[in-house]
């Protein structure tokens, strides 16, 4: 059996090897294919990021435990005859009920998205696990023997206020689902990849299911017309999968389904190695292939099975927890390191001539292009916005201010807002200009693979820095190194794996031979 067909052995390694030469074969790494007028077009009708339906979900658990706490204390500040008096218990039986409600709603499955979608169907479980929760509460007081005479009335007066909130909230949440959905705001966006009857068979499967979250925005194969029809079951043909990989980052697709039979491994090597620099979930559509792989290999729309080759980075709830990480400490190292910002402002300000920041366009996340700040260290009249000619060891065109900063990187600093604006993240790939070249070669041209540094945010430090991989990049080795190190990150990523790169950044930075 090959690797491929076995369920954990996909060999993402493979993909990623640069070639032994530095010479690049593949489109997906080269400069991006123009896509044609009409998939621009549809593309531009997805220009806003989607809601991820994990998020939302989140949201609402954390939302209605909150409002049903939130009720319990409105109802005992407004009936009580004695607010304050037997607090704990008060503040015991409604954080108790409100968790507990919460439990129960998920176990009989109230938090699906389909099940938001029509809260009317399901408003009986909602009310039945309320009402347990109510009970259950009500019960447990009586039987420890609850010192607040107006216990009972408050609890029964929470029950129906609880009651009125969920059935009201629940209505409002599931008429902006479904306006989301029909604006495609909170649906995954999918594209289909190959033509023809495997393709339509799947579009159809994806469509009958009643639980289908699934957005299909169109299908692109390599086939002309005469061996791909233009349009698959509605849907129209875009292009050709050189064209998706840009096509995906306009459209802020989420997922890529390979309609191809398994047999055809070849053909599935050679797109996945041209698309895994994106930051999507890729899927093979098994629903036509008798696969018989264990369920963990796969992930379902409805009864459709589709068998998971690669996962999006830093998702969904990750992505909230590292959101938090990066605020957390960008706040902390302003309220620490705010001399140095000033002291820094100073001494760039006064000794030469020009503005103290220095703005430069470099590559961000989904290879969108992203202005990055950084104290000013070259003379203004010969500064390089592009990047395009490198830093090298005693360049004139640095200022001696400019060497000291550079070497410390405390010309890095002013990237701490942009980690508040969300441009960066404080730990990832270092962003690269986007003229960044060695020699007379693009980094794309040198490492195949390379924009799938892109596959998550940019970092103000990074798992290449700590480990030397810092300053001028003057040979090939030196952006295959850095890269390698970039995607193990990626790879590898946790809020730990994060915590250790900050806490040991200081430390490496005192290396400064590669810094000039």
């Amino acid at each position: 059996m090959s690797k491929l067909e076995t369920p954990g052995a996909f060999d993402l390694d493979a993909l990623r090897r640069a070639d032994p030469d530095g010479v690049n074969d593949t489109e997906s790494s080269r400069a991006p294919v123009e896509v044609s007028e009409l998939a621009r077009q549809i593309a531009r009708q997805y220009s806003e990021a989607n809601y991820s339906p994990a998020i939302v979900v989140g949201q609402l658990r954390f939302l209605e435990v909150i409002a049903l706490f939130a009720l319990a204390l409105a109802v005992n500040f407004t009936i009580a005859d004695a607010p304050l008096g037997h607090v704990y218990e008060g503040l015991a039986a409604a954080s108790g009920g409100s968790i507990l409600a919460l439990i129960l709603m998920q176990i009989t499955d109230c938090y699906h998205v389909s099940v938001l979608r029509e809260p009317m169907r399901s408003m009986g479980r909602v009310l039945g696990s309320w009402t347990v929760s109510a009970a259950t509460i009500t019960l447990l007081a009586l039987f420890l023997g609850a010192q607040n005479v107006q216990f009972p009335s408050l609890l029964t007066a929470w029950f129906v206020v609880g009651a009125a909130y969920l059935l009201i909230e629940r209505n409002l949440i599931g008429f902006a689902i479904r306006r989301w959905g029909r604006n495609g705001v909170m649906e995954r966006r999918a594209v289909i990849i190959g033509g023809g009857k495997p393709a339509r068979d799947l579009a159809r499967a994806l469509e009958q299911q009643p639980e289908n979250d699934i957005r299909i925005c169109g299908i692109f194969d390599d086939r002309n017309s005469e061996r791909s029809p233009d349009v698959v079951a509605g849907y129209p043909k875009l292009g050709t999968v050189a064209e998706l990989v840009e096509f995906a980052r306009l459209a802020h697709i989420d997922m890529l389904i390979i309609s191809l039979p398994l047999s055809a491994e070849a053909r599935i090597m050679q797109l996945l190695k041209m698309l895994w620099v994106l930051p999507v979930d890729i899927r093979l559509a098994a629903h036509s292939n008798n696969l018989r792989f264990r369920p963990r290999s796969y992930s379902h729309v409805g009864a459709v099975p589709l068998l998971d080759i690669l996962d999006k980075p830093i998702r969904d709830w990750d992505s909230v927890a590292k959101r938090a990480f990066d605020i957390f400490f960008s706040v902390l190292a302003l309220l620490l390191l705010w001399p140095v910002f000033i002291a820094t402002a100073i001494a760039v300000k006064t000794t030469s001539k020009g503005p103290i920041l220095f703005v430069q366009k470099r590559h961000g996340f989904n290879n969108e292009v992203i202005n990055v700040l950084k104290f000013r260290s070259m003379y203004t009249e010969m500064s390089d916005p592009s990047a395009r000619n490198a830093v090298t060891k005693n360049d004139p065109r640095v200022t001696p201010v400019g060497r000291f900063i550079r070497k410390t990187s405390i010309d890095e600093l002013p990237q701490i807002f942009n980690v508040l604006r969300g441009d960066l993240s404080l730990v990832g790939p270092r962003p690269h200009a986007v003229a960044g070249q060695t020699r007379d070669k693009t980094f794309s041209e040198i490492v195949e693979g390379y924009f799938a540094r892109h596959r998550v945010k940019p970092g103000v430090t990074g798992w290449a820095q700590i480990n030397g991989w810092r300053g001028e990049i003057d040979t090939d080795d030196k952006i295959k190194f850095r890269t390698a190190y970039d995607l193990y990150y990626i790879e590898n990523w946790s809020l730990l794996f994060d915590l250790k790169i900050l806490l040991l950044t200081p430390i490496r930075l005192l290396n400064t031979d590669n810094a000039y």
